[in-house]
């Protein structure tokens, strides 16, 4: 999604070759926690890069 601009669900879909319902879930997940934003424009990723640091410990 970077530097696309606003995208629609359905295109956002189209361009990770998922199912409409799945990329819902997951759009809304990223939107619970700040990582994308949304408008009547659409969804955007507003930034450039994100860092993700985490650890895995088996169970």
């Amino acid at each position: 999604m970077t530097g696309s601009g606003p995208l629609a669900l359905r295109e956002i879909a189209r361009h990770v070759g998922r199912d409409v319902r799945a990329v819902h879930t997951d759009v809304h997940a990223l939107l619970a926690v700040g990582l994308i934003d949304h408008d009547e424009t659409g969804f955007c990723f507003p930034y450039d890069a994100v860092r993700v640091d985490f650890m895995l410990n088996p169970a």
